[in-house]
């Protein structure tokens, strides 16, 4: 499933061709994807200007001028292509499953967002795992799916003493804090993997140990810095492709070039030369060195 930095990367491709165009028309070629979409979903988008793209944890949001808010999570599979001229920007990089070769009308090709300036956005999602959402602007806040979000990341609500106040008397093992969306927003498996093992800390050790009646283990400071750092190197590298993702011009991702542990089991640490260990914590594969992270 796509994380952060994937998420973050299709929003800066989408930016430049939504931002200030108008919504011509919308085809729909299913009623829903993981649900249905919403009532009257074609008609309320189509002839709507787009004032503005942003990302909110894993989800990424289109203001428009009528005062609504198009909400997209891509799910497991999902992936938005930009079409121009009924030609992909970038030719031959697309993943399309399409009958006839013409890029948009695929089996899996599910929403056609034709602009006024020509070019059509695809969305396509083998898995369907996707969701899209239209609801007034005034509601964000209390939308189920964003409502009880923690704290960006990359913003300056994520700091030290936000993270100790968090952690205090938290028995729960490192990692599953880190990936608690209500402490912070978008962060997923692969990154926490990668900032514990730059931090040498341990997934297992207990938030709680971190965090002091008054003031933080120093280790926390590092640990914060070291999320922030994964995070903005993965967003340049245009996020991580091991199977589905692929930007808005089809280019993978090249971060899982860096990977220091995540997806390692067995080879050796870069630190100090042991094998990669793998564990599963909460179903989630954690990759980790146990001689380098206590």
């Amino acid at each position: 499933m796509p994380e952060l930095p994937e998420v973050e990367t299709v929003m800066r491709g989408l930016k430049p061709v939504l931002e200030g165009r108008r919504i011509a028309g919308v085809t729909l070629r299913r009623a829903g994807l993981r649900f249905p979409f919403p009532p009257r979903f074609s008609e309320r988008l189509a002839g709507s200007r787009v004032t503005g793209l942003w990302r909110r944890a894993k989800y990424i949001l289109a203001g428009l001028d009528s005062g609504e808010v198009l909400l997209v999570h891509l799910g497991m599979t999902g992936r938005f292509t930009v079409l121009q001229g009924q030609q992909a920007r970038s030719l031959g990089e697309f993943y399309f499953e399409s009958a006839t070769g013409e890029a948009g009308h695929g089996p899996h090709d599910h929403v056609v967002l034709a602009l006024d300036d020509g070019t059509h956005v695809v969305y396509t999602d083998p898995r369907r795992f996707g969701i899209m959402d239209l609801f007034p602007e005034a509601e964000a806040g209390s939308h189920k799916l964003l409502s009880g979000i923690g704290v960006e990341p990359l913003g300056n609500e994520f700091n030290v003493g936000y993270l100790a106040a968090c952690f205090r008397g938290k028995a729960a093992p490192l990692k599953a804090a880190l990936l608690d969306q209500r402490i912070i927003a978008g962060l997923g498996n692969i990154y926490v993997c990668e900032a514990l093992f730059r931090a040498r800390l341990s997934p297992r050790r207990k938030a709680r140990t971190l965090a002091r009646k008054k003031g933080h283990d120093p280790r926390l400071d590092a640990l914060m810095r070291h999320v922030r750092e994964v995070l903005a190197e993965a967003i340049a590298a245009g996020g991580s492709t091991l199977q589905d993702f692929a930007h808005t011009d089809g280019a993978a991702g090249a971060f899982q070039q860096r990977f220091l542990v995540y997806g390692r089991e067995g080879e050796p640490c870069m630190n100090c030369g042991a094998p990669v260990k793998r564990l599963v914590q909460s179903g989630r594969s954690t990759f980790y060195c146990r001689h380098c992270q206590t």
